[in-house]
């Protein structure tokens, strides 16, 4: 028997408020920045602009 598991409702709709993978195009950099930045004004922390997590596999896989 396949016990097939839905993703709940929420996770449907956070996958559609993700954005795309970064621009590497200035302009869209820049539009994003613009926009991220209307949306959070006024606000008390600024926004970040600096990616935090660093893509890639562990160094060691544990077995």
């Amino acid at each position: 028997m396949s016990t097939a598991q839905r993703p709940a409702p929420e996770v449907k709709q956070t996958a559609k408020r993700r954005t795309e993978g970064r621009a590497e195009d200035r302009a869209t950099l820049e539009e994003q920045l613009q926009e991220g930045l209307e949306d959070t004004f006024p606000g008390s922390d600024p926004v970040s602009v600096i990616v935090t997590a660093i893509p890639g596999r562990p160094k060691q896989l544990r077995q």
